[in-house]
């Protein structure tokens, strides 16, 4: 049996959390006040995921960069190949909230959206 103490971020309260696993399995899940709570410490003790929000080049915008984050969640596992592969992406404005950025990130299927609008620069 391992336990693992976590605080869950499904809602302000940030309740602490004590996940009993038996061989990679979870068995109980307390201190959760709520059923989120649960979901919560069940998926991330066997499926983390994670949002990822980073920056992409802009060429030819009012800014040189532009905020990006991925559609959805993605393996927890998947986030630094995701990083790697924004690094040598490079789009030209204008860029507007919500356009597509890259597809497939990382191999899983998540795209990339833009977070942020950046115009094109008058020349």
């Amino acid at each position: 049996m391992e336990e693992r103490k976590l605080i869950c971020i499904n809602c302000p309260l940030g309740c602490p959390l004590t996940v009993t696993l038996n061989e990679g399995e979870v068995t109980s899940v307390t201190g959760n006040t709520c059923p989120r709570g649960e979901a919560y410490g069940r998926k991330e003790c066997t499926h983390p995921t994670r949002i990822v929000t980073s920056t992409v080049r802009v060429s030819d915008g009012t800014l040189p960069v532009v905020s990006v984050k991925t559609a959805s969640d993605i393996p927890k596992e998947k986030m630094e190949e995701c990083v790697r592969q924004l690094k040598a992406v490079t789009v030209s404005a204008p860029v507007h909230i919500g356009d597509l950025i890259m597809e497939n990130s990382a191999g899983t299927g998540v795209s990339i959206v833009a977070t942020k609008n950046v115009e094109k620069r008058q020349k």
